[in-house]
């Protein structure tokens, strides 16, 4: 089936079809059997008994070495008493390494290690036009800080990149290890203000100064290739793992683009996949398979307070896999078409995917930004705890070894996603308006043999959990930074909440393993670059492997 640029009849056609093939369920239990770990690395868990029973609804909490502060309340919880006098952050086996405020930061991060050995990590900034109020920022260094982390205790920026993307990429910042490439499209203030451009760095000559290749419109005419219907606004993005194709999620025109960067001084829209003719969903994140042939993109969906309590509800938000084998190959007139679509009810606004191998076998983590009522305000989560499911957002595990028929195998739950637990959190997220407690962005720390996933979550922290066995996923780590009281120019968490009086940062970009320094690279927006140390036998394990494929 062809989706775009076609009948309405086909559209209609989709739309049934992806209503029926809308689904997921309940994994089994299965038993991974591990070989003896080389010196200086963690032993690894004996292999569960098959009489071990149903998974526990949460994630087993991690168990803290000593040195660390641990939570003192629910698992992911800062409690109001703490928010109110200051929060002084939690850490369980992981340190801080090294830190660069600069001006705070956004959505997105990368992290980059060149042939000269020399470490690199980039982060988004906020607009210097406001995204709340539509004025001014007094932004020193606006656009994209190039930090050298070569030595993580000192940090230092080289410069910024202030190109037409860069200004603000918004989610959409990606690094591209095998053609050494630092990418982003035009976010422009969530697509509010943002345009068609793509632009293309190359890292190789030195991660330090990055020598701009492209800052290009793409799919208006200009560049050559295919013209969609309206003109591509940035947001999203990734790049295929060969390096070849950028997608730009667009969720103001609810499309996906594809952009060939074969050339990667003339970028050329190639395709475009529009998720109109679903329903009534748009566009987000999505990740891409290693052979280029698969794109695995979110469905965002909201619901209504209606649908929440419905259970019979139809449900849209969830994922999409795509047949993007003739984007790869440059079939003229490439078609994306939909294999198989997998939706649920207890969460909302879909953020991105990852998909993983684990112990030989297919997965794909799926990530949310909104709980089962939507994006997680004080109304929207007292309606999920209504309707007895989970007020924010989690991780989730599926097993695609069919790839029509995903299986879901756990919930990353913490101990605040669990609806019983509501009258405990809802006190410390009143008054604020947004984005309080779920995930954002998750990494792993090898797609081709994943042992280790990262989470990053909205006052809650960074959480690392063990995924050996992806049906009893465990958490291992957390750090969660301290508040801060100065306000950082570049950070939407100052524009957006209650940043500066001292509550919990959000922590909502990807984060990066480094496996040869055995720390986590990520970004919180008001306490800037982080670079998070493991605790000795934390991580690696002795399965782990190293991987320079971002996700």
């Amino acid at each position: 089936m062809r989706f775009q640029g076609h009948p309405r009849a086909v559209a209609t056609m989709m739309a049934t079809a992806f209503l029926a093939a809308c689904g997921g369920g309940d994994g089994g239990t299965s038993v991974l059997a591990f070989p003896p770990p080389p010196t200086g690395m963690v032993e690894p868990p004996a292999p569960s008994p098959v009489t071990e029973g149903p998974p526990p609804l949460t994630v087993p909490k991690a168990v803290c070495a000593e040195g660390g502060t641990p939570e003192s309340a629910l698992q992911g919880q800062v409690p109001a008493a703490l928010r109110q006098a200051g929060f002084q952050g939690f850490s369980c086996n992981l340190k801080l390494a090294g830190q660069f405020e600069g001006e705070g930061g956004t959505w997105s991060s990368a992290f980059f290690r060149d042939p000269g050995g020399r470490t690199c990590a980039y982060h988004a900034t906020a607009h210097p036009i406001g995204f709340v109020s539509s004025k001014p920022i007094d932004r020193v260094n606006p656009g994209v800080p190039v930090i050298d982390i070569t030595d993580p205790a000192r940090p230092w920026r080289s410069m910024s990149l202030t190109t037409a993307a860069m200004i603000d990429p918004w989610e959409s910042l990606r690094v591209n290890a095998r053609r050494q490439l630092l990418l982003a499209d035009n976010g422009g203030n969530s697509g509010l203000s943002g345009g068609a451009e793509v632009d293309i760095y190359d890292l190789s000559a030195d991660c330090r100064t990055p020598q701009l290749l492209a800052s290009m419109e793409v799919g208006t005419g200009k560049d050559g290739g295919f013209q969609p219907p309206k003109s591509p606004r940035g947001h999203e993005g990734n790049v295929s793992p060969d390096g070849l194709t950028y997608y730009i999620g667009d969720i103001m025109s609810q499309r996906y683009h594809a952009v060939d960067i074969t050339n990667s001084t003339r970028p050329r829209m190639v395709a475009a996949f529009d998720m109109g003719p679903i329903g009534a969903v748009t566009a987000h994140g999505l990740s891409v398979s290693e052979d280029g042939r698969r794109a695995y993109v979110v469905s965002v969906g909201t619901p209504t307070a209606q649908e929440v309590l419905d259970p019979n509800a139809k449900t849209r938000n969830g994922f999409l896999i795509l047949d993007t084998s003739e984007v790869q190959a440059r079939v003229p007139n490439a078609q994306m078409k939909v294999i198989s679509a997998t939706t649920f009810k207890d969460g909302s606004v879909a953020q991105h995917t990852i998909p993983v191998t684990i112990a030989g076998k297919p997965y794909l983590v799926m990530v949310d930004e909104g709980g089962a009522a939507g994006k997680s305000d004080p109304t929207n989560v007292k309606l999920a705890c209504e309707a007895k499911m989970a007020p924010y957002p989690m991780a989730r595990i599926y097993d695609i070894s069919d790839e029509k028929k995903p299986v879901l195998v756990s919930k990353l739950m913490l101990e605040t996603h669990d609806p019983a637990n509501c009258d405990k959190v809802l006190p410390d997220i009143a008054g604020l308006s947004t984005f309080t407690y779920g995930s954002h962005y998750c990494s792993v720390d090898n797609r081709n043999n994943g042992t280790a996933l990262a989470c990053s979550y909205f006052n809650s922290g960074v959480r690392v959990f063990d995924i050996r066995n992806p049906e009893r996923p465990k958490e291992i780590a957390y750090y969660n930074p301290a508040g801060v009281t100065a306000p950082r120019a570049g950070s939407i968490h100052r524009q957006m909440s209650w940043a500066g009086r001292g509550g919990p940062d959000w922590c909502a970009s990807r984060v990066d393993f480094d496996f040869d320094r055995g720390l986590l690279t990520t970004m919180c927006q008001d306490n800037g670059l982080l670079m998070l140390k493991f605790a000795e036998n934390t991580w690696p394990f002795a399965q782990s492997t190293p991987s320079m494929l971002q996700n």
